[in-house]
């Protein structure tokens, strides 16, 4: 099979499995996927910014691409994806707090 172009390093993979030793069960597996999908989002970031870079000729660009897509979450933002990942949204509960969450300015 074909190595596709995005391919961590096995060193880093590495470090990733070591930190990932420390959570358990369906977590652990959620931290790796986790990191990979951001790994190879940042590879693919920085493979269009590059275009944009080429000859010096349009840098700025480059940086406000690089800017847009790296934007921090918001407290809320993360909570929310927090809350969806960590309670059931079925339950009486776990609907109530992420409905909470939502109305949050």
């Amino acid at each position: 099979m074909a190595e596709h172009p995005i391919t961590p390093a096995p060193e880093l993979v590495k470090q990733w499995l070591a930190d990932a030793v420390e959570k358990i069960g369906f977590e652990s597996s959620l931290y790796l996927a986790t990191r990979a999908a951001q790994w190879g989002s940042d590879q693919e970031l920085e493979a269009c910014c590059a275009f944009f870079d080429q000859d010096w000729a349009d840098i700025e660009t480059a940086d406000a691409l690089r800017a847009a897509r790296r934007q921090q979450q918001s407290l809320k933002e993360r909570a929310l994806a927090a809350a969806r990942i960590e309670l059931d949204p079925t339950g009486r509960n776990g609907a109530l707090i992420i409905r909470a969450l939502e109305q949050l300015p």
